[in-house]
Parts: structure tokens; C-alpha cells; sequence
């Protein structure tokens, strides 16, 4: 059940979001030839949709409001244009939905695979909408058992065809990254959730790279990087510090103000030569070690 209103708010969300501003009618009508209208409905409720409009503004915050002459409309399309993560959800579900819609494309199409997303993932978004915790069975790669425990998940996370979660449970004082594919089992209780309300998630890993926290501060980081991959950086930023501050016609000079986390190193390792760290001497260090170990397995 909790998967089938998942796909409905986001059958919705792209509906209203492709047309722009659509009146109800309209998008009843469409509902009553969705893929997603498993019951054969010859119209959507009335009631059902401004509970979706209200599900939709808890989870993705994501304002539906309605013009008395033009019908419905996404009221603060501006904000999450300027949102990277949104924007990217709006065209996945965009694209999702055009998939479902349009079998015969299927083979034409190709998608990278995020297993984690399967099973998990709308347990979770449901915790998180009924504000209640989880129960879940975890194993990390670290340990020879499973074990089960209750948590609160403050929110979610996409990272490297991955779903983390973001968790505080009684076995920690601080909050704790969980990877879903580590998941055995969860649940969602009828235990009240408890997040902090100072809690966003944006700025809690606003000093991070990835999903990787610790309690060090952010510090400078300056890339030399070279021609063939400065474009790739500009249209695609590694953070959302990132500056470019110096332009040749051989490479270009990049800052960032974050945490040189594992993940962080192992994302310059991937460009190879390409990417030279100038500062801090620590960090540089540290990845000129790397690429000596490295070396030396080649030898």
C-alpha cells in the first residue's frame, strides 16, 4: 500500500508539473487511464487528491495550489528549479512515468540500477511523512551478525547509485548513516519520530562531499585541474562550495570549503592525473600516498 501512494504522488507531481496548470477534471480524467489505476477508477476523489496534495508537501515540499481560472499549478516551481536535488527528482519522475506509460520504449532506454530503492525505500518515506520510527534489522560490512534496533530517520540521501538514510537510534548519541542495501528488514512502528526542529538536512551535510560525516571542520580545498576535465567540473560541480579561480589555456584552479572526507578522496583518485591537489599539505599527502601504494602494486 505504502509503495502504490509513493507512485501516485509521483504520477501526480509530473502530471501537474508537464501541463503547467491543469484543472481538476483534467487530471481526474487522466487518473481514470493511469498505468498506476490498478482499481479501474473511472475518476480520481476528490478527497484522495488533497490528501496527495498534502503528502506531497510534507515529503518532497512541493506546493500545489490552485488557480480559480487556470487550475492547478506547482506554486513554488522557482524554489526547487534553483534545487538541485529537486529538480532532479521532478525529471526522473518525469521520465519514470513516460517509461510506464510508453512500454515499447523500454529497450531503447537504458537506466543505471539502484537495487537499494527496491525494497526500502518507501517504508521509509512513509516513516517520515507519519512521523513515526522504524524498526529495521541492519548488517554492516563491518560486522559478522545482523542486528535489530529501533531508529529515527531524519532523511534521505542519493549517493553513487546508493539510498542512505540518515538515523539517530538509542545505541548512539549522534545521528548515523545507514546504507538501505544493508537493510534486512524494517518496519515503521507507532512510535512518535524525534528530529530536531533546527534539523535541515541540506546544511547538515553542506560540509561534506558525500554521505561521509565526522565532526572535523571544513577547510580550503584547492584542485589544479587539467583541460580535459575542466569542463566536465564546470558543468557538473563535485560541491556546491566549488569556484573556479583561476583559467589557462592548460588547466584551471579550483577552491572548495568542505570536509576532505574518504569519499572525497576517492572522487579525485577516479580522474586520475588529471586532478592534482594543491592544498592543504595534509590532504595532498595523504592522496600522494594513495597513488604510491597504488604504484607499487604495478610494479
Amino acid at each position: 500500500m505504502a509503495k502504490n501512494y509513493f507512485d501516485r504522488y509521483m504520477w501526480l507531481i509530473d502530471t501537474i508539473n508537464r501541463h503547467g496548470y491543469i484543472k481538476f477534471e483534467d487530471i481526474s480524467r487522466k487518473w481514470a487511464f493511469s498505468h498506476l489505476n490498478y482499481k479501474g477508477e473511472d475518476y480520481l476523489p476528490e478527497r484522495t487528491f488533497f490528501n496527495h496534495i498534502d503528502a506531497i508537501l510534507n515529503i518532497f515540499g512541493i506546493e500545489i495550489k490552485c488557480n480559480r481560472t487556470r487550475g492547478y499549478y506547482i506554486a513554488n516551481r522557482e524554489e526547487w528549479e534553483n534545487d538541485g536535488i529537486r529538480k532532479w527528482m521532478l525529471q526522473s519522475l518525469s521520465l519514470n512515468n513516460m517509461m510506464a506509460e510508453n512500454r515499447d520504449l523500454r529497450d531503447r532506454i537504458l537506466f543505471e540500477s539502484i537495487p537499494s530503492s527496491q525494497k526500502w525505500l518507501t517504508t521509509i518515506v512513509s516513516a517520515i511523512r507519519d512521523g513515526k520510527t522504524v524498526e529495521m534489522t541492519y548488517q554492516s560490512f563491518y560486522q559478522d551478525e545482523p542486528s535489530t534496533f529501533e531508529a529515527h530517520p531524519w532523511c534521505l540521501k542519493l549517493f553513487k547509485q546508493r539510498w542512505y538514510m540518515l538515523a539517530r537510534s538509542g545505541r548512539h548519541k549522534e545521528p548515523r548513516i545507514y546504507s538501505l542495501d544493508r537493510i534486512h528488514e524494517i518496519s515503521e512502528t507507532e512510535n512518535d519520530l524525534k528530529v530536531p526542529k533546527s534539523f535541515n538536512a541540506s546544511t547538515f551535510f553542506n560540509n561534506f562531499f558525500g554521505i561521509i560525516i565526522n565532526e572535523e571542520k571544513p577547510v580550503k580545498v584547492v584542485l589544479k585541474v587539467d583541460e580535459d576535465q575542466v569542463k566536465y567540473l564546470r558543468s557538473l560541480p563535485l560541491h556546491d562550495s566549488q569556484k573556479e579561480t583561476e583559467t589557462t589555456d592548460c588547466y584551471s584552479v579550483f577552491e572548495f570549503r568542505l570536509v576532505p572526507t574518504f569519499d572525497f578522496k576517492q572522487e579525485i583518485l577516479r580522474h586520475g592525473p588529471s586532478v592534482e591537489v594543491l592544498e592543504p599539505k595534509d590532504f595532498r599527502e595523504e592522496i600522494r600516498d594513495d597513488v604510491k601504494a597504488m604504484l607499487e602494486r604495478y610494479d
